[in-house]
């Protein structure tokens, strides 16, 4: 297969970064990273950009190393606790998977995290208190502390207050078939 030699404007998954020289297959340079304005061939006024290209990057990873400081101080000093349905056993019904840790951090602090950086070896299932590491960048991670609950603990203090209106018998809302046609006749 006939490669050709770009450099790269912008950072593009599983290729590289600004600034990168990389060979790549003519049809993917000529479909996808040229058109989009991704890469530029190797000339000799695009290596004259090289630097240019290197300090737009530099720029870039050192605003993400920003960003991912303030995400881990952020999510070190959160505490969250989550509540697991467990039996009378103490058994687990359900789990907190990476999953849910996302969603959680979305909702408490605002942040969308990918759940491929949080390093769970395996699905949380039992209570307690529990730490996991959140690659947040290349050169940085954060611990995320929080607290598993069972629901049968949870639900304990909401039996013991009385409710104000006893709870009403509902009638289903569908009619038999013989009734509605009785309706109709």
């Amino acid at each position: 297969m006939p490669l050709t030699e770009l450099i790269l404007t912008e950072n593009v998954p599983g290729l590289g970064a600004e600034a990168d020289v990389v060979k790549v297959r003519r049809g993917y340079a000529r479909n996808y990273l040229l058109p989009r304005g991704k890469a530029h061939e190797m000339t000799p006024a695009a290596l004259r950009q090289i630097d240019a290209l290197k300090q737009k990057r530099a720029e870039r990873e050192a605003r993400e190393l920003s960003e991912a400081e303030e995400f881990s101080r952020r999510i070190e000093k959160l505490r969250v606790t989550f509540i697991l349905a467990t039996g009378q056993t103490g058994k687990a019904f359900g789990s907190i998977t990476a999953q849910d840790i996302v969603n959680r951090l979305k909702n408490e602090i605002g942040v969308e995290i990918d759940r491929h950086k949080i390093v769970l070896e395996r699905p949380i299932k039992d209570t307690g208190d529990h730490e996991v590491q959140i690659k947040l960048h290349h050169d940085l991670s954060a611990q995320f502390k929080f607290n598993v609950k069972s629901a049968a603990e949870e639900a304990k203090p909401a039996e013991e207050t009385p409710t104000a209106e006893p709870e009403r018998k509902r009638r289903p809302f569908f009619r038999r078939k013989t009734e509605a046609k009785k309706e109709n006749e």
